[in-house]
């Protein structure tokens, strides 16, 4: 029986970040992907906010996202991200 990677959370994007994902082109669409990726699988991943400790700073080279889970991190709402 082949074996499966790790359960993944789905994720879904705030009004705000629809809308900046909906600017984005296919080149920071290809920064982007792996970050979802990563939080998809770690919904722990990145750094709590200071003012705001349920939501989450997640950042690789030059992209960020800020998101938070539910509460079983089934879900996974993307709040911002920058490219």
């Amino acid at each position: 029986m082949p074996e499966h990677g790790p359960r993944r959370a789905q994720i879904t994007f705030h009004e705000v970040a629809e809308r900046q994902l909906a600017a984005i082109g296919d080149q920071e669409l290809q920064h982007l992907d792996p970050l979802l990726v990563a939080i998809s699988v770690n919904p722990k991943i990145g750094d709590p906010l200071p003012n705001a400790p349920l939501l989450r700073d997640y950042r690789q080279g030059s992209a960020r996202v800020v998101f938070y889970a539910t509460a079983l991190g089934m879900v996974i709402v993307v709040a911002y991200m920058e490219i």
